[in-house]
């Protein structure tokens, strides 16, 4: 079983930085497909940004020139570096490991972690 734990989550004023981290427990996985969504209140969780390795990831439009996400497969985790942040990015962000072939509700998801833009 894995286990993801997120953190780096807070409050920051728009145009800030915050770096989101998550670090998963149980087992390898170097070939699995890492990412962070993200979900508001009313609306389904979406994508926002996922690397299946080193070099290779993919955006969601929003973000794509102020976020950026890498890992690190020695220590299991994955990071999102989000810059340039604005209110409308306040969210509660959740890690996730992709499971081929398998429904999204039983991919490996994090607990979530919030993040708050004022403007």
């Amino acid at each position: 079983q894995v286990q993801l734990v997120e953190s780096g989550g807070g409050l920051v004023q728009a145009g800030g930085s915050l770096r989101l981290s998550c670090v998963a427990s149980g087992s390898n996985l170097r070939n699995n497909v890492m990412g962070w969504y993200r979900q508001v209140p009313g609306k389904e969780r979406e994508l926002v940004a996922r690397i299946v390795s080193v070099g290779i990831t993919d955006y969601e439009d929003s973000v794509r020139d102020r976020f950026t996400i890498s890992r690190d497969n020695a220590k299991n985790t994955v990071y999102l570096q989000m810059n340039s942040l604005k209110p409308e990015d306040t969210a509660v962000y959740y890690c996730v490991v992709v499971r081929d072939g398998v429904p999204r509700s039983l991919w490996y998801w994090g607990q979530g972690t919030q993040v708050t833009v004022s403007s």
